[in-house]
């Protein structure tokens, strides 16, 4: 059953990974998720053993307030990006002194550098029903949400189904099981713990959820939300296989930087 739950809220592309969003009216998405989202990273000179590459919020609890910009927003993919530090200096992504300032080397994929999958998705329901717990609202950005839905219903009802935002459609893989990021404040670098103990005290530790574009197309704030969903909630499901080449993307486990 197709039904309208809503509209798009807010857009957020992530130009460097685990950096501060870039809010936007509208967007393309492709197999790849939003146009310039998470194309850039910083490698960390040593991964620890844990076999993840990426420089986040749980090594350099600032890079929240790290503020990246495409360069060439007709061309976000392919375009350069400039980043604010804390401190006001406007850097290059691939200038030396911004690598030597975070610990890292910069690195571009063309197809992102997504921890699971392209798309993550979240619902202001959702955020209210977390304020309420914690007694403060704790905003979108904590969350780092491609896309916020304004619906008074959870996220978690559609797994198992589709949703149409826009000319967009994405399929509703699976809920995001959350870690310690969510705890960082990306305004201050500050940690709250409370807000992941909420998450897995009353939510089962999951909270929005990962989506892959089944049909690509223009996105932009206010568009309508139509969900094809399952007549009862289904258990998450798993990511499909890699598909042949120019097909959708999946990924592994999780989409929070």
């Amino acid at each position: 059953m197709r039904r309208t739950v809503g509209r798009v809220a807010a857009l957020y592309r992530y130009p460097v990974k685990s950096m501060a969003a870039e809010p936007l009216d509208s967007v393309d998405v492709s197999w790849n998720g939003l146009a310039g989202d998470r194309r850039w990273g910083f490698v960390r000179p040593d991964s620890g053993g844990d076999g993840f590459p990426w420089l986040t919020l749980r090594q350099h609890h600032e890079l929240g307030t790290y503020r990246p910009r495409v360069t060439d927003p007709g061309r976000p993919d392919a375009s350069g990006v400039t980043v604010r530090t804390p401190a006001g200096t406007e850097r290059d992504v691939l200038d030396p002194a911004l690598a030597a300032e975070l610990g890292g080397h910069p690195m571009k994929l063309d197809r992102g550098t997504f921890d699971s999958a392209p798309v993550s998705l979240l619902t202001t329901r959702s955020l209210t029903d977390l304020a309420g717990l914690l007694g403060s609202p704790p905003g979108p950005g904590r969350f780092r949400p491609n896309i916020l839905v304004e619906t008074g219903e959870p996220e978690e009802n559609w797994v198992g189904g589709t949703v149409t935002l826009g000319g967009v459609r994405v399929r509703a893989d699976r809920r995001d099981r959350r870690c310690v990021v969510v705890t960082i404040d990306p305004r201050t670098g500050r940690r709250s713990p409370e807000v992941l103990r909420a998450i897995a005290t009353h939510r089962a530790g999951t909270f929005g959820l990962y989506g892959t574009v089944e049909l690509p197309g223009r996105l932009a704030v206010g568009d309508p939300v139509v969900v094809e969903a399952p007549d009862h909630p289904t258990p998450d499901h798993p990511a499909a296989d890699p598909p042949a080449a120019g097909g959708p993307v999946t990924g592994r486990t999780r989409i929070e930087s």
